[in-house]
């Protein structure tokens, strides 16, 4: 469990807690990867109807629900984007 499962900009869904009722959207978007705490891997994320971040752990996240790789659409997108360095233009004086 020391790893991340996911990346940033995936889309997670959360399980039902104390805090959030059945009702509620439990899909969020992921921000950022925190450190791990005691092997517990960290994330803080934003629902689309709140203005602020929350974090959570791993355990928090319905796996079932969730993909666990980047969504194709990232991927697609990551695809055709290129390293804006060309390390075989740089030049280097003697």
């Amino acid at each position: 469990m020391g790893r991340p499962n996911y990346k940033v900009g995936d889309t997670i869904v959360l399980k039902s807690g104390l805090t959030r009722t059945a009702k509620a959207e439990k899909r969020c978007r992921i921000a950022s990867i925190l450190p791990n705490d005691h092997g517990h891997v960290q994330y803080r994320v934003r629902f689309d109807a709140e203005n602020f971040e929350r974090r959570i752990t791993e355990a928090d996240i319905d796996t079932g629900k969730s993909p666990c790789e980047a969504s194709a659409e990232a991927v697609a997108k990551s695809d055709g984007a290129g390293s804006w360095l060309k390390l075989s233009s740089i030049r280097i004086g003697k």
